[in-house]
């Protein structure tokens, strides 16, 4: 039996999640954990999150970070430079790839400085919409202005890989205002372009808006928006590499012979972060309600910051549970979150990664997608179709086997 004592030692763990629970002010959409900082809490925090590092630096060396929230950007730069100077005496900097969420309102050059200079290269910036109106509508606490003000000042501190996160079917959205913002956001000339449609879910602002009754959901201009979405990156030197997200390739040096290659599985500027989730790899999450996944078992964190406080002050991690799936039940999972990608799932390499023949366990669920027009297969790969990789979620539903018959299997 698992306890809350549980030491993972696991090589294999490429990479580190960090929740930095805190906002200015709860958008109308957001269902993660997270809420305004009141009295001494943030730094509370701090302490709690650089013992939970400490607990977990002997174990691995990360090639990927990514802090996410809540609004990290949030923290102030006192408070970043315990948490990172803790950091780089851990040994836990230098990943390759090391990311930071931050929001255009909290933004600032002696905080972008800081972080670039202890080796963070990414910036995942939440702008949602540039749409004033929509931007209330959401209870963003930012403007226009100031996505573009943050731009400029990240560039300035030596940023060279930005990601610009959008929403599309907002409640008011038109189509003409959708392009209007793509068209702006591909403009910025940013690495990277994630864009997700909104979901509605409970205990969100949004949720009770629209069971009020105060607007109604159209399907149809939604995958109208996710077209707009794809052509309009396309053009702009985005490839698609994922349902959501899109990346530019390493620009060629002047100098450089022109071969006749096929490109890469996923474009150089797709967040590494992301794919390891996506192929299966094994991951630690720190900070409350964070989760993890390492030797087959899923962790998760309190979904509470004084909790969480209280149990890295007596020096014992704050998972509050351990789920340990058979190989089969998360063969199943990785197959459905693989299937996000648009390379989809080369044969080889899933039974690689999992230890199954993708086509053994499911035969059927393969059979339904490629007879709806949703997904390919051939002697070496399955993947969806980009009809299918609209409805990536309903496919992924298919492969996920049900606990206790994966157990017998």
């Amino acid at each position: 039996m698992l306890r809350a004592h549980t030491v993972f030692h696991c090589a294999s763990v490429r990479s580190l999640y960090i929740h930095v629970p805190f906002c200015a002010a709860k958008c109308h959409y957001c269902a993660f954990f997270s809420a305004k900082p009141q009295g001494d809490q943030v730094d509370r925090y701090v302490a709690a999150l650089v013992c939970e590092l400490e607990l977990v630096a002997p174990q691995f060396q990360p090639k990927t970070i990514f802090f996410g929230g809540g609004t990290p950007s949030l923290l102030t730069l006192a408070q970043w430079d315990t948490l990172l100077s803790a950091m780089d005496r851990l040994g836990l900097t230098g990943a390759g790839e090391w990311t930071v969420e931050c929001n255009p309102a909290t933004v600032s050059s002696d905080k972008a400085r800081l972080l670039a200079g202890y080796g963070v290269n990414r910036i995942s910036m939440g702008v949602q919409s540039l749409d004033e109106g929509l931007l209330e509508r959401l209870g963003r606490v930012h403007t226009r202005d100031m996505v573009f003000r943050s731009v400029e000042i990240l560039r300035s501190a030596g940023i060279h890989n930005l990601n610009i996160d959008l929403m599309f079917a907002i409640p008011g959205q038109t189509r003409e205002i959708w392009r209007r913002t793509l068209q702006e956001a591909v403009a910025l000339r940013s690495e990277h372009l994630s864009s997700y449609e909104v979901i509605y879910e409970e205990d969100t602002a949004l949720y009770a808006q629209m069971k009020a009754g105060e607007f109604d959901v159209d399907e149809d201009l939604a995958c109208e928006m996710y077209e707009d979405l794809i052509d309009i990156a396309g053009a702009h030197g985005f490839r698609q590499y994922e349902v959501a997200n899109f990346a530019r390739e390493r620009p060629a040096a002047p100098t450089a012979t022109i071969t006749q290659t096929a490109p890469a599985e996923i474009p150089h500027h797709a967040c590494r972060h992301n794919v390891n989730y996506w192929r299966g790899g094994e991951f630690h999450g720190l900070g409350p309600s964070a989760a993890g996944f390492i030797e087959g078992v899923r962790t998760k964190n309190w979904s509470n910051t004084q909790l969480y406080c209280e149990q890295l002050e007596k020096g014992q991690r704050a998972i509050e549970s351990y789920d340990r799936l058979s190989p089969l039940a998360r063969a199943g999972e990785i197959a459905g979150f693989g299937l996000r990608m648009n390379a989809g799932w080369p044969l080889a390499e899933f039974k690689e990664t999992t230890g199954f023949d993708l086509r053994e366990h499911w035969q059927e669920a393969m059979q339904t997608l490629v007879a709806e027009e949703h997904a390919v297969v051939d002697p070496e790969r399955f993947a969806l179709t980009a009809k299918g990789l609209r409805f990536a979620d309903r496919a992924a539903s298919l492969f996920l086997l049900d606990p206790k018959a994966a157990q017998m299997a």
